[in-house]
């Protein structure tokens, strides 16, 4: 079976004090999970130990980053590189969210190489990818998460395309009143599976986790985790509530 992941992306919130709480909150329910289950939080930079401490004795809990500079090093102040979180003893990091690409102006380009850093330091990259509101309602979001996908993943050889989880966030159902179904969450991870089927071979394809990462509850996870394509979430608000977070663990296949 796939790898079945629910993953936390606090975002830019919680201090420090919040965040321990939050994660002590999480860990005491005590969830064991199965071989091919994993619990993986994205927290801000200052709290990358704090987290990996909290989870280090756990089995398939991990702390991941929220990002990484696109370069190796270099006179980049405030920025943070993947030699930098290899050193942490980081194993995953986000790539590619649509908060940086909208706010941080992230290319497919750009982030092709935060792929090759991740790789190269032993960091297991979870790609973010998805269409906006306009794109969807232009009927056009099949060839606009295609082009993502090819333009920064489509570049790897297949050994290395085997270590990347997706995360596919549909933008237009986030915020904006709208709402995705789970057929059409379904539909568009099984798309998104076929593309990289065409590139790659349907064991490959088959092989690599894709996550749904729009506003995953506590009482809709089980449904949408149940799609046959889709193997867990990415998680934003409902990561910041310890019974809501663990409810979405619990619903994991």
């Amino acid at each position: 079976m796939r790898k079945q992941i629910a993953a936390a992306n606090w975002k830019m919130n919680c201090t420090f004090q919040e965040g321990e709480k939050l994660m002590d909150g999480i860990l005491k329910a005590e969830i064991k999970l199965a071989d091919h289950q994993l619990a993986i939080f994205a927290v801000p930079y200052p709290y990358l130990l704090m987290t990996r401490s909290e989870v280090e004795e756990e089995k398939n809990y991990y702390a991941a980053a929220q990002n990484c500079h696109h370069k190796k090093s270099g006179a980049y102040t405030g920025e943070v590189s993947a030699q930098m979180l290899h050193s942490l003893n980081i194993s995953y990091c986000l790539v590619g969210h649509s908060e940086r690409r909208e706010y941080n102006a992230e290319t497919n380009e750009m982030l092709a190489e935060k792929i090759d850093l991740c790789l190269e330091n032993f960091i297991t990259p979870i790609f973010c990818c998805g269409e906006p509101l306009n794109i969807r309602e232009a009927g056009t979001q099949n060839e606009y998460v295609a082009k993502q996908l090819e333009e920064s993943l489509f570049h790897l050889p297949a050994d290395k395309i085997k270590s990347i989880i997706i995360a596919y966030e549909p933008i237009w159902a986030i915020g904006t009143g709208k709402t995705a179904s789970t057929e059409q969450a379904q539909e568009i991870h099984h798309y998104l599976r076929s593309v990289i089927a065409g590139k790659y071979g349907n064991d490959i394809a088959n092989e690599i986790p894709i996550l749904y990462g729009g506003s995953v509850k506590a009482n809709n996870a089980k449904e949408i985790f149940g799609c046959a394509d889709v193997d867990g979430g990415l998680v934003g608000g409902a990561s910041l509530v310890a019974n809501d977070f663990i409810e979405i663990i619990k619903a994991l296949k």
